[in-house]
């Protein structure tokens, strides 16, 4: 929890927030790992202040100032994103910096299996995240003032070097499988084939906001590890997810009879995204997988080290970090061993 004098939070707010009158409440939301995000009640109206965490970070963690820039971007698009109102400066009356949007009612599904609905809305549900993902990637980031939001030249191959460090710089003991997946992706990289896109760097489920009557994404949050990169990140990050188990820490479909559900399969998942973007389905499937599981392990050690450290966003999460970190390093092994 972040410290913070409330009558001088109430000032800085009315000073630079549109609409923003007095500071009635301010209240945490408990789920998430990322920065920490906190409901700002103003009379009848709520906005929504997510801020950096407090202490030391990783360098180029919990980009604040990225999260507002692209969804400010995307607003004219017809990508459902919050609507940006402020972003101070690197030191706000929180500590840290911070950014305020406005709040997008609707519903937060925790679990990707839906169990709330029937087998029929599940299926639309994941079509309607399939279509928004299509739409992202068909934005022309220069369109949007967006060309400089990532460096140019092979996506993958800087990504793994990236991550490889920041899981460096976040390990707390070795794990041989974690250094054994950065050099098979090293030895494996697939070749810069020239495609390039908006990557949200998170897109799951639990991202978004769903309208309550009718299968559509109201908005798409948390996009903190947002860039210019190879769309089909997304895709396999997305997909990863159909293989995680669904239990325990996870929240994948793995072990679950998806069909009975109403739940697309990978394959098909994958299909619908390449018809809608008129793409042929993508070559070394396996590889962009592996990778989603490798550069999620990267992040949750960052996390998991700032639970260590006393500086995680939602500490009850964090103790069984070390073991999950683990069994995603070895199942992802066993898939790049028979890819």
């Amino acid at each position: 929890m972040h410290s913070y004098d409330h009558a001088t939070l109430e000032r800085y707010l009315a000073t630079h927030v549109p609409g923003f009158d007095r500071l009635d409440a301010l209240e945490k939301f408990q789920d998430g790992q990322s920065n920490p995000t906190y409901k700002v009640t103003s009379g009848n109206t709520r906005f929504v202040l997510r801020v950096k965490p407090p202490g030391v970070l990783l360098k180029s963690a919990h980009a604040i100032d990225r999260e507002f820039r692209v969804m400010q971007a995307l607003g004219p698009t017809d990508v459902p994103v919050p609507k940006m109102l402020h972003l101070s400066d690197e030191e706000s009356p929180m500590g840290p910096q911070l950014m305020v949007m406005e709040m997008v009612e609707g519903q937060i599904y925790w679990d990707p299996a839906l169990p709330e609905h029937a087998p029929t809305a599940r299926a639309a549900l994941y079509d309607a995240m399939n279509a928004t993902l299509a739409r992202l990637h068909d934005v022309d980031p220069a369109a949007v003032g967006l060309a400089d939001f990532g460096k140019p030249g092979n996506y993958f191959e800087r990504q793994v070097a990236r991550w490889s460090r920041q899981y460096e710089a976040a390990a707390t003991d070795p794990l041989p499988d974690v250094d054994w997946l950065s050099a098979w992706l090293t030895e494996a990289m697939v070749a810069d084939d020239g495609a390039s896109s908006i990557v949200h760097g998170d897109y799951r489920i639990d991202n978004m906001i769903f309208a309550t009557d009718a299968p559509k994404v109201r908005a798409v949050l948390d996009w903190e590890l947002s860039t210019l990169g190879h769309p089909l990140a997304d895709l396999a990050y997305q997909c990863m997810h159909w293989r995680l188990p669904h239990e325990g820490h996870f929240r994948g479909l793995g072990g679950l009879d998806r069909a009975s559900l109403g739940l697309p399969s990978e394959e098909a998942y994958v299909a619908r995204y390449c018809e809608r973007r008129r793409i042929p389905a993508p070559d070394n499937w396996p590889f962009y997988v592996v990778f989603s599981y490798f550069r999620l392990l990267a992040i949750l050690q960052g996390v998991y080290r700032r639970g260590l450290d006393g500086n995680a966003s939602n500490p009850k999460d964090t103790g069984r970090l070390r073991e999950v970190i683990a069994l995603m390093a070895r199942d992802a092994r066993a898939m790049a061993r028979t890819a």
